[in-house]
């Protein structure tokens, strides 16, 4: 099964779906920020905006990359690259409220809503391949 996923990993259709979904978050932080000034958005969003689509598209470089060379080991690139991203999300997070002086818990707030987005982005994009590999298997 994991042998015929690398395919369905393709490189363009993540970009642009991650590239779109980007767009809206860009388009509703604008809007708060153009409604509620920094009231209920964070002064640094737009970074942590950028650090997340990094961040979501060097995990699905990663895993692509290692399942093209050891197509059985998915499960461990994935949650590899997941444990990666959330240790380095509570460095980030840790780094921020010990070092800053002000508004840590909007910082904590607004991190953590764009990366609760941002993984359910990538785990509805791995499903979504993953729905059609079942179906394929099903019918073949």
């Amino acid at each position: 099964m994991v042998r015929n996923f690398v395919p369905y990993l393709k490189p363009m259709s993540f970009s642009r779906n991650l590239l779109v979904l980007s767009l809206m978050i860009v388009a509703v932080i604008g809007a708060l920020i153009y409604f509620t000034g920094y009231n209920l958005v964070h002064p640094l969003a737009w970074y942590m905006l950028l650090f997340f689509a990094v961040i979501t598209w060097a995990t699905f470089y990663f895993i692509r990359k290692g399942i093209g060379e050891d197509a059985g080991s998915f499960q461990l690139y994935y949650f590899g690259s997941s444990v990666g991203r959330v240790l380095l999300c509570m460095f980030v997070v840790f780094f921020y409220v010990y070092f800053a002086t002000e508004r840590e818990l909007q910082f904590a707030i607004n991190f953590f809503l764009i990366y609760f987005i941002y993984t359910g982005f990538e785990i509805y994009s791995i499903l979504s391949n993953l729905r059609r590999i079942s179906k394929k298997q099903v019918s073949e």
